[in-house]
């Protein structure tokens, strides 16, 4: 049975940083292609950043330039590294894959609180 679990989520201030962490149970980080997400209350969710098999990144506009996905091939682990965080970065974020199932696999959700 597979299991994702986000971590690191909290409460940070504007210009600070934050780490993510997706641990899996079941899934093989290293030949799935997976994805951050995030939803702000009210909001849709949003795709913030994903990683292929390859380990080529993509990134939300919103994004890029301030977070970066990466994978630890070991550990099986996924990491959103995010820095200058922004009031509009606050959301609950969700690991996801594969990206390419018709019903990938999703985490729990961890909340993102950014303030001042």
């Amino acid at each position: 049975q597979v299991q994702l679990m986000e971590r690191g989520g909290g409460l940070v201030e504007v210009g600070g940083s934050l780490t993510l962490s997706c641990v899996a149970s079941g899934l093989d980080f290293r030949i799935n292609e997976m994805t951050w997400y995030r939803q702000a209350p009210g909001q849709q969710r949003e795709l913030v950043a994903t990683i292929t098999s390859r380990g080529d990144t993509f990134y939300s506009d919103s994004v890029k330039g301030r977070f970066t996905m990466s994978r630890d091939n070991v550990k099986n682990i996924l990491y959103l590294q995010m820095n200058n965080l922004k009031y509009e970065d606050t959301a609950v974020y969700y690991c996801t894959g594969p990206t390419n199932w018709r019903i990938p696999y999703w985490g729990q959700g961890t909340q993102v609180t950014v303030s001042s």
